[in-house]
């Protein structure tokens, strides 16, 4: 595993606090468009997604790349996750990863 160059767990509300940094977030697909997908967070909030994945794609997609706004992720990774996930957990591991235990994670 390359820790060299880590990418922070986000949600929709956290993705602001990393602009300009590696980011790592699960979406919910909206739909998609020629070089983007827009997306709802894990926390409800609406991101776009900058790239081109391999299709098909399943409902919900991790994804890992550069924060280039409050809500635009440019990216580097994409992970189909499936159609049934549990998005408040993972909403919940993003506030834990940024907040009390963030020690725990790289």
């Amino acid at each position: 595993m390359d820790a060299s160059s880590p990418a922070v767990f986000v949600n929709g509300a956290l993705l602001r606090r990393f602009i300009g940094q590696k980011v790592r977030a699960v979406i919910q697909v909206m739909r998609s468009d020629i070089g983007s997908v827009i997306g709802k967070s894990t926390d409800d909030q609406q991101i776009v997604v900058k790239g081109s994945p391999q299709l098909p794609l399943t409902t919900y997609l991790e994804v890992i790349g550069i924060a280039e706004t409050d809500n635009t992720i440019r990216a580097e990774v994409w992970t189909n996750f499936g159609d049934s996930f549990d998005a408040q957990n993972y909403n919940e591991l993003c506030k834990l990863a940024n907040g009390e235990f963030r020690h725990m994670f790289i």
